[in-house]
């Protein structure tokens, strides 16, 4: 049940900043999710009894939903619409969870290997990948970005391919471990911070040509939580510093590069979790310690000047992410009574015959498929194409729409340029569909690689 609360918590002027703050507090008894929008001082409990002092609260692209691991170790799915929770593994607590640009896979390390999740099918696979950590989602959707050791003991960044072919190693490191690993939201850089604990250092390192950059950083070389700005030209980070007879935390910012650093803010604890809000121009970071070590306030601190406000205070905070910027495509539906199925698509694409539209930054064409009752066999006759429409090596991912059998086929990096990263979704029909004289049993989109999940997964027959 949500419970909504506003006692110690205070709204920021109406021009300060949108969106909601997933937060992790026991300011209700035990440690769950919380939501706090910064607009009007709104304050939500989302579960009850399932976080832990651990969580962190991971959004989806979308803002929809919330991924974290709660108590039990168990990764937990939130919903922060229908208030819905799915349980889907078990892992070590302060795993990073990323989800794919298009909210439906979830990406983690568990016992060496890399896991996909599909959040939509409850099916996943993984990638074996010793001594991975921090694996991450490259803008595009078909790459992934972790950190790995070297025969050496060295971590070193890779990148592979979401079916887990084409690996590639970015980095020459020699400092040993690498931590906190965190790809730019643009996919162009990567940050880390090394050796460890007691010394922190931020390094960033550009994924094109491997040139690592080092932040000065704070006055002590304890350097935590760096986060990417939005438009993955800055890094923001807790600075430990010290002054008799207490630590506490300057709330630094710096380019990419390491040029510029800047102090924005003072918590009174040792090192506090920073993170932008939506638009860029805020930060968020948690004080409140009083010598002991969790928080107790959420705070917001701004680029322009204002005097940063203490907007969350009671319990205690353990972490808290600014749920990212939505940028909502216009879309319309395109409904076919010849195939009998009905998908959104982007308005600003144009309709070139009845079965196919294209914009400039994709396409979809509809067609159907006559073929045995098996789907496995029809997905990969179709995958298998002589002509290899899909490249060599294409993924086929088993999935349903609709409560009906479906699989995805992704290209393999070979495929030819022609295709136009041409991918495809088979969905079996819930009775044949007769088209002139024959019947079809089973329905086929073909669309762009970026496309094709989000308007698949919202088919429905008609």
């Amino acid at each position: 049940m949500i419970q909504e609360r506003m006692l110690a918590v205070q709204a920021v002027p109406q021009d300060f900043v949108h969106g909601w703050i997933a937060y992790t507090s026991d300011h209700g008894g035990k440690f769950d999710i919380w939501l706090y929008r910064p607009q009007n001082g709104r304050n939500i409990q989302l579960t009850q009894g399932l976080g832990s002092e651990f969580s962190v609260p991971y959004w989806s692209p979308d803002s929809r939903r919330i991924a974290f691991i709660g108590i039990g170790n168990v990764v937990h799915l939130l919903d922060t619409v229908t208030n819905a929770v799915a349980r889907i593994d078990q892992i070590e607590p302060y795993t990073l969870l990323d989800w794919s640009p298009d909210s439906r896979y979830l990406a983690y390390v568990k016992n060496s290997r890399i896991i996909i999740y599909d959040t939509f099918s409850h099916r996943s696979y993984a990638i074996p990948e010793p001594g991975a950590s921090d694996v991450q989602w490259f803008p595009s959707g078909a790459e992934l970005l972790f950190g790995a050791p070297d025969s050496t003991g060295n971590t070193q960044l890779f990148r592979i391919r979401a079916d887990g072919t084409d690996r590639r190693q970015i980095t020459q490191n020699t400092d040993g471990p690498l931590h906190d690993v965190r790809i730019s939201p643009d996919g162009t850089f990567a940050l880390y911070t090394f050796p460890g604990a007691s010394i922190s250092i931020i390094s960033t390192v550009d994924l094109a040509t491997g040139a690592v950059f080092t932040l000065e950083g704070g006055p002590l070389a304890k350097n935590y939580f760096p986060a990417w700005s939005p438009d993955s030209r800055s890094i923001a980070y807790s600075a430990t510093a010290y002054r008799e007879p207490n630590y506490y935390s300057l709330i630094q910012v710096d380019s990419r590069t390491g040029q510029s650093p800047r102090t924005l803010a003072l918590s009174d604890c040792f090192a506090t979790p920073v993170d932008w809000s939506p638009d860029g121009s805020k930060i968020a970071y948690l004080s409140g310690c009083a010598g002991l070590e969790s928080a107790s306030q959420l705070w917001i601190t701004s680029f322009s000047g204002q005097m940063p406000v203490n907007v969350l205070s009671g319990g205690r905070i353990t972490a808290f992410q600014w749920s990212p910027l939505v940028r909502r495509v216009p879309e319309s539906i395109f409904t076919s009574f010849v195939y009998r199925v009905s998908f959104p698509y982007p308005a600003n694409w144009r309709r070139v015959s009845e079965e196919r539209y294209e914009g400039e930054d994709g396409f979809f064409q509809v067609s159907a498929i006559s073929a045995g009752d098996r789907i496995a066999d029809v997905c990969r006759s179709e995958a298998s194409h002589p002509l290899m429409p899909y490249g060599s090596s294409p993924r086929i991912v088993m999935t349903r729409i609709q409560s009906r059998e479906a699989c995805f086929i992704f290209p393999s990096s070979d495929q030819p340029a022609e295709m136009n990263k041409q991918a495809a979704l088979i969905v079996k029909y819930p009775r044949p569909v007769q088209i002139g004289e024959t019947f079809y049993n089973y329905f086929i989109l073909w669309a762009d690689v970026y496309h094709i999940r989000q308007m698949g997964g919202q088919l429905s027959f008609i």
